[in-house]
């Protein structure tokens, strides 16, 4: 049996990334993605027997990748302020790439269930939180539960971006326009959570 090109394959799932989180093509076939990638559908079938096959590694892969880069940011040696910055610059980065990635994730969590939500660790998180709690102690952010806080960062990120096209028509707003809101909102989501 021939070796596999793994890069070949890895072409295969950077484009289908491509079509599903850039350009939001969530539906495309095999054979679209094949075609993007410059490959026939055997070739794309070899690697990845079905199109489940293939959405599941790119799944796993965008989670994998997502979740490494906010881990580094939660678990790194800066202050809470500059942590939570970076977790927006991370995460707003990500979004403006790949503006279809969220929706893409959340449609196959609710899809396919919890058994896709694999490798996230737990202890970026819980050192986090007790960080938001000790800030809350000393009056730089608004008490509340801790996780409120989390929940209310990843909100104020990625909601705008998730109901872009709807916004983009809502407040005629050219694509442009819309681009300079969103690279406004680092600023105004510190100004929401952080007291001066």
């Amino acid at each position: 049996m021939p070796l596999k090109n793994t890069g070949t394959e890895q072409l295969i799932k950077d484009t289908a990334k491509q079509l599903l989180f850039a350009e939001g093509k969530l539906h495309a076939t095999t054979q679209e993605i094949a075609d993007a990638a410059g490959v026939n559908r055997t070739a794309l079938h070899y690697y990845f027997r079905s199109r489940d096959q293939l959405i599941a590694a790119v799944f796993q892969d965008a989670m994998q990748g997502l979740s490494q880069r906010l881990d580094e940011c939660m678990l790194s040696e800066t202050s809470f302020r500059e942590k939570t910055a970076n977790i927006i610059a991370v995460f707003l980065k990500d979004m403006i790439a790949f503006p279809y990635q969220e929706t893409f994730l959340i449609t196959e969590i609710n899809t396919f269930g919890k058994k896709l939500i694999t490798n996230i660790q737990s202890e970026p998180v819980k050192s986090y939180l007790k960080e938001a709690s000790d800030e809350m102690e000393k009056g730089s952010i608004d008490k509340m539960e801790p996780i409120h806080f989390l929940m209310n960062l990843f909100s104020l990120m990625s909601y705008p971006l998730i109901m872009a096209p709807l916004y983009k028509k809502l407040f005629r707003v050219s694509e442009k326009e819309f681009q300079r809101l969103i690279n406004e909102r680092e600023t105004l989501i510190m100004n929401m959570l952080f007291k001066s």
